[in-house]
């Protein structure tokens, strides 16, 4: 999970309905983000149900998105992020996604394009905006936004709902992807490098420059 994954989360959930129950495929927390990697905040209130296909940190259900044990039209929202880079059959999944969603169902996706092979445990894929919009062709509603370079972006992201959107909500949904393409599009803000850092660093030498930098500030308090 990086930092503008969870900031496109937010900012969805602030413009869109995000029925339950919520299920996050793909929820395992790998050693380094544990908690950071946790959405549950983001749907305070709301049955949460944390899926990956093994067992560890964030898991509720052991469940393979290839094919989910799960009745037709009964979830509310789902999410896939920074995960169908790694699932073997990506448009099964999406398929398996929307089958399990009921009219009007959510479903968030995000993952990456220019990104250095990283497996947990295996990586299959690389996607631009277009794929997911192949990807996302089931539903009646779609977005799909980047950030980075528009022709070689770090991040695809989209949203599908399985209806119709008011168009007040689509609108808004507009405008806040935007700004948050536009947010995380900027190259090398002054101050700011450790953003790149997170989206291209494995989470584990995240963790241990947060480690690094919080023991020198403790030995350099008062």
């Amino acid at each position: 999970m990086r930092e503008l994954i969870r900031d496109y989360v937010r900012t969805c959930t602030e413009v869109l309905p995000t029925p339950e129950p919520v299920y996050e495929f793909g929820s395992l927390q790998v050693p380094g983000q544990e908690g950071f990697a946790d959405l549950r905040p983001f749907f305070p209130g709301k049955c949460y149900v944390g899926a990956d296909f093994r067992e560890g940190p964030g898991v509720d259900l052991v469940l393979d998105l290839h094919e989910l044990r799960l009745p037709a039209e009964s979830v509310g929202t789902a999410l896939i992020l920074d995960t169908l880079e790694h699932v073997e059959e990506p448009r099964k999944a999406v398929l398996e996604a929307h089958r399990i969603l009921r009219p009007g169902g959510v479903l968030l996706i995000g993952s990456v394009m220019n990104f250095k092979i990283h497996a947990y445990p295996h990586d299959y894929w690389r996607f631009t905006p277009e794929a997911f919009r192949s990807l996302l062709k089931p539903f009646p509603t779609r977005v799909v936004e980047f950030a980075g370079e528009p022709r070689f972006p770090h991040t695809v992201v989209g949203v599908a709902v399985k209806g119709a959107l008011p168009a007040s909500e689509l609108d808004a949904l507009h405008q806040r992807l935007g700004a948050w393409r536009a947010h995380w599009s900027r190259p090398g803000r002054p101050g700011r490098w450790q953003h790149v850092a997170k989206l291209f660093l494995p989470p584990i030498l995240v963790a241990a420059y947060r480690r690094l930098i919080g023991g020198r500030r403790d030995s350099a308090a008062p």
